[in-house]
């Protein structure tokens, strides 16, 4: 091991990384991994931050075998979008936050999970193929996501939600006070010609819809509510308990009026998709993905 050990003291301001780069006459890249092997102290300290300020009269070490490559360590990604639960070579879980598109409506818009999720796979491997869509959330509602990364993927899983397997559980909270502990909603569910759903019973108007709920938690004028699901159609949860006038809390779609509340002061609906279990479409394994509770929700309920 051929190792090369530089110390100096710097004589003005500025940022540790140039310092090291100076001593070593390395790339950006390889400095950058010169801080993730350990190889940087400042005044005698370990230093792994290379974005680290230094003032004039620091001491920068730097100790490195001149032979090695020292490669710079993958970053965590974060995105204002998503968080990711769960990641292998067919699928990605993710938790999606209020205020996001699951998938544009529009060309050109970006901010959505499924634009999110692509620049996420182009940088941790350039060649991989855009994500495929399996199921979405409201942009308002927060919660877990299944994407594949293939078309046959994705249809696999598909088939699973057709068949209602899937576990999915809500939590959500409503205006006012429910009066039973549990129930159901069976109907059907139809758009009108301004594309808000409402039910029916009339089955050749609409599509099956079937809720389930449970309380977890009365308060003064709402309800903490798990919800779980058989289907997934488009606003489900959202109509079937505003037709009720019970909506949930933030919603301006559907009774708008009864769903402001004056401690609901968060810009999003109060729903949150807080449990997905499905099996795995090529290892057959049941899985099973919780997401934490959302801060809006903890801060309501103290």
């Amino acid at each position: 091991m051929a190792l090369l050990k530089h110390l100096v003291k710097v004589d003005e301001a500025g940022r540790i990384d140039l310092i090291v780069q100076k001593l070593t006459a390395r790339s950006r890249t390889q400095v950058r991994g010169l801080f993730d092997h350990d190889c940087v102290s400042l005044n005698g300290v370990l230093c792994t931050d290379a974005g680290t300020r230094i003032v004039a009269g620091n001491e920068v070490s730097v100790s490195y075998d001149k032979n090695r490559n020292y490669k710079e360590k993958p970053r965590a990604y974060h995105s204002p979008i998503f968080e990711l639960v769960f990641e292998d070579d067919w699928l990605l879980v993710i938790n999606k936050k209020a205020g996001f598109l699951t998938a544009p409506n529009h060309p050109g818009e970006l901010d959505t999970v499924m634009g999110a999720l692509s620049r996420y796979l182009n940088i941790s491997s350039p060649r991989r193929r855009p994500v495929s869509i399996v199921h979405r959330l409201d942009r308002d509602t927060s919660g877990l996501l299944v994407f594949a990364k293939s078309d046959a993927i994705a249809q696999k899983i598909k088939v699973q939600f057709e068949k209602r397997k899937p576990q999915r559980e809500y939590l959500a909270i409503v205006a006012g006070k429910l009066k039973n502990e549990s129930g159901s909603f069976r109907n059907f569910l139809m758009t009108d010609e301004n594309l808000n759903q409402h039910s029916t019973n009339d089955e050749s108007q609409g599509k099956l819809a079937i809720t389930h709920y449970t309380v977890k938690q009365h308060f003064a004028d709402a309800t903490l509510i798990s919800v779980t699901l058989e289907t997934g159609r488009r606003n489900q949860i959202r109509v079937h308990f505003a037709e009720i006038g019970h909506p949930v809390l933030g919603d301006i779609r559907y009774e708008s009026g009864l769903a402001f509340h004056s401690r609901w002061r968060a810009k999003r609906l109060a729903l949150h998709a807080a449990l997905l279990g499905f099996k795995h479409p090529v290892t057959g394994k049941d899985l099973l993905f919780r997401a934490k509770t959302p801060e809006e929700f903890v801060k309501f309920a103290t």
